[in-house]
């Protein structure tokens, strides 16, 4: 069973910078390396909506209110998925979510809290 743990989460001043991490566990190198990894956010009262995705041959795709901010990165060795946010706005707070798919299989972690405030 493919387990996901994110981390990085903070209260962070607008403006400021974060970056997020998903590691992922129960999966061995070769078939982490095929999944397409993505971050997605739920901020309160909201959907749950797409942030990025990074394929397994490292394509990228961006929702477009963070392109240009934010970056996502795989670290296929350590199995890790990165969230660079820069520029952070007090309407990206949310709590993000990693999702490591490989049709018809996704996979959730439980999610990390990210604050944007003064």
């Amino acid at each position: 069973q493919v387990q996901l743990v994110e981390s990085g989460g903070a209260l962070v001043q607008p403006g400021g910078s974060l970056t997020l991490s998903c590691a992922a566990s129960g999966i061995n190198l070769i078939n982490f390396i095929i999944y397409t990894m993505g971050w997605y956010r739920q901020a309160p009262g909201k959907q749950r909506e797409l942030v990025a995705t990074i394929t397994s041959g490292g394509t990228t795709n961006y929702a477009d209110s963070m392109k240009g901010r934010f970056t996502i990165s795989r670290d296929n060795p350590k199995k890790t998925v990165y969230l660079q946010m820069n520029t952070l706005k007090p309407e990206d707070t949310a709590v993000y979510y990693c999702k490591a798919t490989l049709s018809p299989r996704n996979y959730w972690g439980q999610g990390t809290q990210v604050t944007v405030s003064s």
